[in-house]
């Protein structure tokens, strides 16, 4: 697969953490384009074409925080799990949220993995996130 057909859909609200994603995905030399949502809602429009222009080819990875407005990351994981178009898409939440309850409704919904903000790939081993996540997310968009 060439690196034109990855693409990256981010969903997140916070302008700072969008950035922080950025900066962290070119430090690690990751330069698929990456797609800013800023809730659920404008997440499922940018994949199904209303009234935006639809990603193509499909994301192949979405990064999706959980705490938004008009539609939460939970409940756009569950549009997209019914979704037959796009329920195989590997989706790694980003949250600042350490809920134990947050974990086990992105679980239900075959999250790909979990990272606890901020993002950052220099210390992720020491975070509360997985590494085999860390290197699925990287085989998932680096490998393409």
């Amino acid at each position: 697969m060439s690196d034109k057909s990855v693409n990256i859909l981010l969903v997140e609200d916070d302008y700072l953490d969008i950035m922080n994603v950025e900066r962290e995905l070119k430090k690690i030399n990751i330069t698929h384009p990456i797609h800013v949502a800023r809730n659920g809602r404008e997440a499922l429009d940018m994949l199904k074409g209303n009234g935006v222009p639809k990603i193509s080819p499909a994301p192949s990875v979405i990064l999706l925080d959980i705490n938004m407005p008009r539609m939460n990351g939970l409940e756009f994981l569950t549009e997209l799990r019914h979704d037959p178009e796009f329920s195989h898409v590997p989706v790694f939440i980003m949250t600042t949220s350490n809920e134990e309850s947050d974990r086990f409704a992105a679980q239900k919904l075959n999250v790909t993995g979990y990272i606890v903000k901020p993002l950052s790939f220099d210390n992720f081993e020491n975070s509360i996130s997985s590494l085999d996540s860390f290197s699925l997310f990287l085989d998932l968009i680096k490998l393409k």
